[in-house]
């Protein structure tokens, strides 16, 4: 198991509640910092001194008060991260659902795993330490939900345009309209109403207000 870790987390609560579970998994008494500026620092002291950090557990999200930082959240220490320490672990451990901000962790900054704060997360953050240790990489089990969801539908850039306009406030017999003027074929209503069932009805979705927040999490829109 790790013996090095690094836990970024400005409430206290969450804190502890990591060090619990790696203390309980055979980690000798983790450190922790509350900013992202003060994360960097200590990784790049401990590689200094030879002894560098085997994972980061952090945050996204950083509460700003009087100590300003130039690490603003969670994503910004990552890519700092893997510029001084390209091969360091990396657990985000953060109450953030959306499916377009999470994949970019994944495919972008390369990190190791995602444990999303929710009910019952303790044992899933477990697992997710236990996973990486392996050597794996661990998918959120939402996300794996979600996602599959989305691979159902290939979105075209016309299905995009009609969500957009809808999540827009645009009524659905006004959509046309828009799409005439951006040259987009076909645009007829009763092509509207059946690119928006096609969509429903792949996404096991009854009503356009759920097809709609579904694509603002997907980042799809």
């Amino acid at each position: 198991m790790f013996k090095n870790v690094l836990i970024a987390e400005d409430h206290e609560s969450a804190s502890i509640s990591i060090r619990k579970t790696l203390t309980d998994l055979g980690v000798p008494t983790p450190d922790f910092a509350y900013y992202c500026d003060e994360a960097l620092k200590r990784i790049s002291i401990a590689n200094k001194h030879n002894r560098p950090y085997e994972l980061l557990v952090t945050d996204l999200f950083f509460e700003p008060d009087d100590n300003p930082q130039q690490l603003p959240g969670g994503e910004a220490l990552i890519a700092a991260v893997r510029a001084a320490q390209p091969d360091l672990r990396v657990l985000v451990f953060s109450a953030e659902h959306k499916a377009g901000v999470i994949e970019p962790l994944f495919e972008k900054l390369k990190i190791d795993g995602y444990v999303r704060k929710a009910r019952h997360d303790a044992q899933e953050l477990r697992t997710a330490i236990e996973t990486i240790f392996a050597g794996k990489v661990h998918y959120p089990t939402h996300l794996r939900q979600v996602t599959a969801r989305k691979n159902a539908y290939d979105f075209t850039e016309l299905d995009i345009m009609i969500i957009s306009l809808l999540s827009q406030g645009v009524l659905q017999k006004n959509i046309p309209d828009h799409l005439q003027q951006n040259n987009m074929v076909p645009s007829a209503l009763s092509s509207v109403e059946k690119r928006l069932k096609q969509m429903r009805d792949a996404l096991k979705f009854s009503k356009n207000e759920q097809l709609v927040v579904f694509c603002r999490d997907m980042g799809i829109i």
